[in-house]
């Protein structure tokens, strides 16, 4: 079986898009001539010519307000933020505007936008330029924020997430862009929609991102251990897919939610409340894996110590059952 690369999946959704779509325009910060920083948007320029694909100045203020204006008057936009870190420059635009369009048209008009973005730690970028910002914008009704965990992932999430007319975060981890997986069995991978990554019975592991290729690892290990794990792939942060993991739960009884950043106001708080307002009665353990309540460090020693990775939530779920490595 053929496998696909991270970044070129990325590449080919985009490309397949502008094909199928004339709507469909992408620009941003080094994605034409350059072909991306992460080397994710080759060829596109060359293929689809200027109009379609091209270089913006390095303004994240700029590149939003001119999505929105494209996408509220017919265009498809998709543009990538390079590092999203910087989306907090981008906030009004897609906070204030892009959210609330479709509310405040009284349902008369749609913004199908798409913002990409490089997100996490463990590249060695610092403090400014590692952090996961979709929970910056998981509070927001109208927004929708993806986040693959595999190359198919990614391909079948983009496709879908430029033929939703919401405005969508698309998260891209930059540890995964060098990642080989099988090719996606389905053109499009719908929005809201949790995938169980493995099947298990004794615990649930909920991540996403780059998360869900180190609880696979983990459950591996653990599997030595005489536990099985069930690792659920959320794919999209909002929507969020409540009743897949509540069902996950209510047959291991025990559920870990691993997240690359702090504890507070995390995803991974606001989906614990969730599935004790709604499955107590299947719990018997629930808890975090989360990072420290920090910046992310740049000294390599201290960024891996930092960022939680499949030996963390081996030992974490060992502490935590009280269970002896095998």
């Amino acid at each position: 079986m053929s496998e696909l690369e991270f970044r070129v999946a990325i590449r080919d959704a985009l490309a397949e898009e502008l094909e199928r779509d004339p709507a469909v325009v992408f620009f941003g910060e080094d994605v034409a001539a350059p072909g991306g920083v992460f080397k994710a948007t080759p060829d596109l320029l060359e293929r689809f010519g200027p109009e379609r694909v091209f270089d913006t100045p390095i303004s994240e203020l700029a590149l939003s307000g001119a999505a929105y204006g494209a996408a509220v008057t017919g265009l498809r936009p998709v543009i990538e933020v390079m590092f999203g870190d910087f989306m907090a420059l981008a906030m009004d635009s897609l906070v204030n505007q892009a959210a609330k369009f479709w509310y405040v048209s009284n349902e008369q008009g749609s913004v199908p936008l798409v913002v990409r973005s490089a997100v996490g730690g463990g590249g060695r970028f610092g403090a400014i330029h590692s952090q996961t910002h979709g929970t910056w914008f998981q509070g927001i009704p109208g927004l929708k924020i993806a986040f693959p965990s595999s190359p198919a992932e990614a391909k079948g999430l983009l496709k879908a997430s430029i033929r939703d007319d919401n405005p969508v975060i698309f998260l891209e981890h930059k540890r995964l862009y060098s990642v080989k997986g099988p090719e996606p069995d389905q053109e499009v991978i719908e929005l809201g929609r949790a995938h169980i990554a493995r099947a298990g019975d004794d615990l649930t592991i909920v991540s996403v991102g780059k998360g869900v290729p180190d609880a696979l690892a983990a459950a591996d290990t653990l599997a030595s251990d005489g536990l099985s794990a069930e690792v659920v792939d959320l794919r999209t942060l909002r929507p969020l897919d409540l009743e897949t993991v509540l069902d996950s739960v209510s047959r291991t009884n025990r559920l870990l939610a691993v997240e690359e950043g702090p504890r507070t106001g995390g995803w991974a708080t606001g989906l614990l409340g969730l599935v004790a307002e709604e499955g107590l009665h299947d719990l018997d353990d629930v808890w975090i894996v989360a990072t420290d309540e920090t910046p992310i460090p740049y000294s390599p020693t201290l960024e891996d110590a930092f960022i939680p990775d499949a030996d963390a939530i081996v030992a974490s779920v060992r502490t935590r059952l009280g269970v002896a490595p095998a």
